[in-house]
């Protein structure tokens, strides 16, 4: 509704398309939200939905718009979209720099960010299939660079410094194979399980984190952001072992996106998946305990997404789980309404599912009575 109130205003006034670009980089400046990279990328679809040639024909990133457009609907970047994708990135013109700053823009609109993050797992998985190192994937190098750029969307327009950000080799060299070492760990794992058990004893998931990893995840934007996706992917293929795993890394992230809305929303609707897990106390306890608590008083935006998550799930949670969970739940003072509103619906859920005093005295009465025999005390 809001893009198409803005694409009637605008109509074919190329004047006033500038002016709205200009307000939505500089409210992107000021609130650091995202969602106005979304706006810019969905306003000039709007108008190339439209047919408003006098606009897309002179806003230089609508062809890489249209193409990447095209990515997210699909989910996926594929080879030949990459090479076009690729063709508009290279062919940014001395003196036409200030362009990546809108193309940054709208590579940092978190649905192209999702799209460029889960094909890059993609690949991955198909180059430990074919023994390939990332290094050696134009593909790969391609996603990494415009996932790069879509992340230093905000320094870019902050500094009015139009350069593509330097891409840090570690992150190809050490880190990319760190993930690959993930995928095979787990293909390794799923084939120990089906060989005969006679010969073996029962192996054990790995439960180590190379450090490595954790210190990426904290100090490298797109490692965590690509770490991140990576987890998801797993959780969305109910990849308990590997979920548990990799868990405890996700305390301590670069800029806390582990604790970001658009991440905890992605995984808490992955989450809903493993529902049957969630009567397990070690899978409460790493989930609950060594993640979500270790936030909820500092950041309301995860006590918000726990409280969402028990409502959908509470009746798979083991009841004394549930109980201390409610406790350690309970809002402060100071928590925002959102959270006492969504507090307050699950206790009321919770109440219903106790059974009433009046049902507990009556259980007894179901089995045959009994003659009574006079006890010592009464005689």
């Amino acid at each position: 509704q809001v893009v198409q109130k803005l694409t009637q205003m605008i109509g074919k006034n190329v004047k006033l398309y500038d002016m709205v670009l200009q307000f939505l980089r500089t409210l992107f400046l000021r609130t650091r939200n995202v969602h106005y990279c979304t706006l810019r990328a969905e306003l000039l679809m709007s108008l190339h939905d439209l047919e408003i040639s006098e606009i897309c024909t002179v806003d230089p990133c609508h062809k890489f718009t249209w193409c990447l457009d095209a990515c997210i609907r699909e989910k996926f970047v594929d080879n030949k979209r990459a090479r076009e994708l690729q063709g508009f990135l290279d062919g940014v013109k001395k003196g036409q720099e200030q362009v990546l700053g809108d193309l940054s823009m709208i590579l940092c609109d978190p649905f192209a960010i999702n799209t460029l993050a889960l094909s890059t797992i993609r690949h991955l998985q198909d180059l430990v299939g074919q023994d390939t190192l990332p290094r050696e994937s134009p593909d790969l190098l391609l996603l990494l660079r415009m996932l790069s750029l879509g992340q230093g969307a905000w320094d870019m327009i902050d500094s009015q410094v139009f350069k593509e950000p330097k891409m840090e080799a570690e992150l190809i060299t050490r880190f990319l194979p760190l993930l690959m070492s993930f995928v095979v760990d787990d293909h390794t794992f799923t084939v120990d399980q089906k060989l005969p058990s006679e010969e073996k004893g029962p192996i054990p998931y790995p439960s180590a984190i190379p450090e490595a990893f954790t210190k990426f995840l904290q100090e490298n934007r797109i490692a965590c952001e690509i770490g991140l996706y990576y987890i998801l992917h797993i959780t969305k293929q109910r990849n308990k072992n590997a979920f548990l795993r990799l868990l405890p890394a996700l305390v301590e992230t670069f800029s806390d996106l582990a604790f970001s809305d658009i991440f905890l929303h992605l995984l808490t609707g992955n989450l809903t998946l493993l529902s049957d897990e969630f009567a397990l106390e070690e899978f409460c306890t790493s989930l609950f305990d060594g993640f979500f608590l270790t936030a909820c008083s500092r950041k309301e935006n995860v006590h918000r997404h726990v409280l969402r998550l028990l409502l959908h799930l509470h009746h798979k949670v083991a009841p004394a789980k549930l109980e201390s969970l409610q406790k350690a739940l309970e809002p402060t003072k100071q928590s925002g309404e959102a959270v006492k509103e969504l507090y307050n619906q699950l206790s009321e859920k919770l109440e219903l599912r106790k059974p009433s005093p009046a049902e507990v005295t009556e259980t007894p009465s179901m089995e045959l009575p009994l003659p009574t025999v006079p006890t010592p005390a009464s005689r």
